[in-house]
């Protein structure tokens, strides 16, 4: 049971949500135009930066909801996922993803621990600054939905056809429609 009164019915972030929809619609707005706007990274690839992270930090949740939708956004592939989250450096993934994810991985423990040769290593590979940028953003803001849904003691389901179906979804439509059916019209609407 969650530490305050939040929709029962509403796993993780979106009771959460429900609860207090006038930041929900900044924070959905938010990762919208973060894993799922027109990028250079696919949504399949900033999917997997966010479930990596959620996976370092141990946030049951948010791993399994994003590493649903990033095997959504990659055909169907839920054994990438995992390897992903078990030893990245050995998973069929790009380079330039892998060298992305160092710097995910040390964003997840304190930004100070990115270092000139980390960034550089990614650049060599291909890394824009925008993707740099991008992928510490995406670091740094699942440590906070983590410790936003951990930190409240969300419910978090163990159901894996929930997630997989989901994941489906909001690879398919998106954040911001999908909050629509936990939200108000006016929270929720963009």
């Amino acid at each position: 049971m969650a530490y305050i009164r939040v929709p029962e019915e509403l796993p993780g972030i979106r009771g959460l949500m429900a609860f207090r929809p006038e930041t929900a619609r900044p924070m959905n707005d938010f990762v919208e135009t973060l894993l799922h706007a027109p990028h250079s990274l696919t949504p399949g690839e900033r999917e997997l930066i966010a479930t990596y992270v959620s996976y370092l930090n141990d946030c049951y949740y948010c791993q399994t909801c994003h590493g649903y939708i990033a095997a959504a956004c990659l055909d169907g592939d839920e054994d990438l996922v995992r390897r992903v989250k078990a030893d990245f450096q050995h998973a069929d993934i790009s380079d330039k993803l892998k060298a992305l994810l160092v710097i995910a991985g040390k964003v997840q423990k304190s930004g100070k621990s990115v270092t000139t040769e980390d960034v550089e290593r990614a650049r060599s590979l291909g890394a824009t600054d925008l993707e740099i940028h991008d992928t510490v953003l995406i670091a740094a803001a699942f440590c906070m939905f983590n410790r936003y849904v951990d930190g409240l003691r969300t419910w978090q389901p163990h159901d894996e056809a929930m997630y997989r179906e989901r994941g489906k979804r909001i690879a398919r439509d998106g954040y911001v429609f999908i909050s629509q059916e936990y939200l108000p019209a006016e929270a929720g609407a963009k």
